[in-house]
């Protein structure tokens, strides 16, 4: 539908959208399942994962300028709880989430707060990259939380997010990446991510990773990134003593957690929201910068392009769940 192009005010910048990636909450968005309607005030434009040119700057705008190429952290905070005093702004009480508590991407234009907005100054960053740095700063959140140089790393769930944090794991030095899914073209691309085990977990058992890989051990690390009720309880099973898990995946229910093997294997976990502001951006752009084997992995996971007109398709591929990352392209509308 047509509405009025958003107005810039002090401390704001108005970014041109030329790609935005679709994520999981816009999934839940669109089919309007209980939690999109307990925290949504309709009308609403949604999108959060964006990649464009700035085209206009308010008052008091600086660093930022008129013809940068930029993505947008999509959590506004508040800048004055504890939290954000201190330093920590992923942690604010009071975050409000550019998409869904306020107009999105989907759109020719959307407006957000200078200090959300991130300047690509290399050249080497498409539009199509750019626009899924948000999901791309969850994965090196989650993989980076523990020192991983070493260490033999689980991963559960092989969506966009997983692969990436496959990626990310091998870049900086982990023993064995194993990675789990049900999706055989998901597990495909997880093997170019330079996994060492891309498992079917109808067929085949951590467990037996474990063996074939010639590990005496459990897992040092493990990325929870799929939210099924059945992974984080494996993960606890197969875990070293001391082992840290990272979890990104939101469970769609409640599930049961083998807490005396928590507590006698002292494992650690550790929830992960978002991103660090803004520690993760940094390392985001110095490792597609310094490797230009990870942006190669981390581009190949965009694997369908859809114009924005054409939005129903792109959608339809996402929920199918048996691709990688989709971007809608709207520079040719």
């Amino acid at each position: 539908m047509d509405v009025p192009e958003p107005e810039v005010g002090p401390g704001d910048v108005k970014i041109r959208v030329h790609a935005t990636g679709i994520c999981g909450t816009d999934l839940h968005i669109l089919n309007w399942d209980p939690w999109a309607a307990s925290i949504i005030s309709a009308p609403l434009i949604p999108g959060h994962e964006f990649y464009g040119e700035v085209v206009e700057i308010g008052d008091g705008v600086h660093d930022v300028r008129v013809g940068d190429r930029v993505s947008g952290e999509g959590h506004v905070v508040c800048g004055l709880c504890r939290n954000c005093r201190a330093g920590r702004r992923q942690l604010c009480i009071r975050t409000s989430s550019v998409g869904v508590q306020r107009d999105g991407a989907f759109a020719e234009f959307v407006v957000i707060p200078q200090q959300n907005v991130w300047v690509h100054k290399s050249g080497n960053v498409t539009a199509e990259l750019g626009a899924v740095f948000d999901p791309f700063g969850n994965a090196v959140h989650t993989a980076l939380k523990f020192p991983l140089v070493g260490e033999d790393v689980l991963i559960t769930g092989a969506g966009p997010i997983g692969l990436m944090a496959a990626a990310v794991a091998r870049q900086v030095g982990a023993r064995f990446v194993t990675i789990t899914d049900v999706s055989p073209p998901r597990l495909a691309l997880a093997e170019k991510m330079g996994v060492d085990a891309a498992l079917d977990v109808r067929t085949q058992t951590i467990r037996e990773a474990q063996r074939e890989l010639g590990m005496s051990e459990g897992f040092d690390v493990a990325l929870e990134m799929s939210g099924h009720p059945t992974a984080l309880p494996e993960v606890v099973a197969n875990m070293n003593h001391g082992g840290r898990i990272a979890l990104l995946g939101i469970p769609a229910e409640q599930f049961q957690i083998d807490w005396p093997t928590v507590i006698t294997r002292m494992l650690t976990l550790q929830g992960i929201y978002g991103r660090e502001m803004f520690e993760t951006w940094h390392a985001m752009s110095a490792l597609l910068t310094s490797s230009q084997w990870l942006h190669d992995a981390i581009s190949s996971v965009i694997t369908d392009v859809v114009p924005a007109a054409e939005w129903e398709r792109g959608f339809g591929i996402a929920q199918a769940a048996s691709s990688g990352k989709v971007v809608l392209d709207w520079r040719t509308l």
